[in-house]
């Protein structure tokens, strides 16, 4: 293989034009250089869209004076870009994960450029993506340019992203840390949760979790179990710990046996180090890790997911704060599905009795302009530090009564009394 040939950032973007769509590698491996590079060419350019789903770091072309220079379409609202989508610098796009690779790969939204992070080349040529394969190998193989940020950090991960030097436009040499995330340790009330999902974890199952204080506490109360195994569309440093406690092995699963498949991960140094060229760790496109079809062929396929509101018929809101969009629809109902058609399979959603304001989580409706992430149809378990409710099989009454039994107890009154009011008996 002849030496690949490396430029500066500035000379990477060059030959970005106006009008183009630019895809930006996804969360840890956000390539925060040539990002940074592009911004500094606004006043050169015009209605530049970017595409991506959610990015660590700064996002300075956010700024107000990049108004009609830069608009960013995101499948994901993060810290970074909430502010922008509220002010119209940039724009929400509701798709299940599963399907934005399809997006990309049938035409229906051609990308011009990927700006993308990546491993130094091996011996022959191929470089590895790294901790975000999810839609960014979709991205990398439509887009009509592809310019790479090679960084030393990023980790050689198994699975199938990959994508050879000459495959590339332009390579930019780099040794700067990728993104980490420490979140803090989990709270009393999220420890109470993890214990109640641990409960309804089996031995062997296969497990989907997020990031965040409930899965981390779910995945601490899961160490004294056996023969775990994991399929998820991300994960974080609780997947590592229960590797090394020896609960989580994949010995019991039916697709990719004995290997943990996701579409990205984040976390700590050491997690980084962890997967680094870890033959346990197979990192795959997002519409083969959140396909239904292939979630349903393992077993006991438990899925554990977040929510912000549940009303008392069981919707669930886990992507807005009314009509104010807070993140994305991600892969929750492609996992929720998947869990409820596999063998022995648990959906669960799970949050905290109350926001931080004291106002209760579990309400008679949803809030005024509120997206329903996942249908009352798709929901079998609600868990909050009151317990477990099963809604699965059971009537609207039924399903108010199971989830007021888990609501805080100073909600309880009032919520009995609306659905008393919605439903018009006891």
């Amino acid at each position: 293989m002849s030496n690949p040939h490396y430029v500066t950032a500035e000379e990477a973007v060059q030959n970005i034009r106006s009008g183009e769509r630019v895809f930006l590698h996804s969360a840890a491996a956000t390539p925060q250089i040539l990002v940074d590079a592009l911004t500094a060419r606004g006043h050169e350019l015009g209605g530049v869209e970017l595409v991506s789903i959610h990015t660590e770091g700064s996002a300075p072309y956010l700024d107000p004076k990049f108004d009609g220079i830069f608009h960013l379409n995101t499948f994901f609202v993060g810290a970074n870009t909430r502010a922008a989508v509220a002010n119209g610098m940039a724009s929400y796009v509701p798709v299940f994960l599963s399907e934005i690779p399809g997006l990309f790969r049938s035409g229906r939204m051609p990308l011009d450029v990927a700006l993308v992070q990546v491993s130094p080349p091996d011996k022959h040529g191929f470089c590895s993506i790294g901790v975000s394969v999810d839609i960014s190998n979709a991205a990398i193989e439509t887009a009509g340019r592809v310019i790479a940020q090679v960084n030393e950090n990023m980790p050689r991960v198994h699975g199938n992203g990959i994508i050879h030097v000459s495959a590339m436009d332009a390579l930019v040499r780099c040794d700067n840390p990728i993104f980490e995330m420490a979140p803090p340790p989990p709270s009393a009330v999220e420890l109470q949760i993890g214990r109640y999902i641990s409960e309804l974890v089996e031995d062997g199952a296969t497990l989907q979790t997020g990031i965040g204080g409930i899965p981390d506490a779910a995945l601490r109360a899961l160490s004294g179990h056996k023969d775990l195994g994991m399929h998820t569309e991300m994960f974080s440093d609780g997947v590592m710990e229960l590797v090394e406690c020896g609960a989580l092995t994949g010995r019991k699963k039916a697709k990719q046996w004995g290997k943990i498949v996701a579409g990205f991960c984040m976390g700590s140094r050491a997690l980084y180090d962890f997967v680094d060229d870890n033959p346990m760790i197979e990192m795959r496109d997002i519409s083969y890790v959140n396909d239904t079809a292939v979630i349903r062929t393992n077993p006991k396929v438990t899925a554990i997911n977040s929510a912000l509101e549940v009303d008392i018929t069981g919707q669930v809101c886990a992507d807005s704060l009314g009509s104010n969009q807070y993140s994305g629809v991600g892969g929750q109902v492609d996992f929720i599905r998947g869990a409820a058609l596999s063998p022995g399979g648990k959906p669960i959603i799970a949050l905290s009795s109350l926001t931080s304001r004291g106002h209760s989580k579990i309400v008679s409706r949803l809030k005024p302009g509120a997206s329903v992430t996942t249908s009352r149809a798709h929901v079998h378990y609600v868990v909050t530090e009151y317990g477990v409710a099963y809604l699965y099989g059971k009537n609207l009454r039924q399903r108010a009564s199971a989830l007021i039994a888990i609501a805080h107890p100073d909600h309880r009154e009032q919520l009995e009394r609306d659905a008393f009011e919605i439903f018009r008996r006891h």
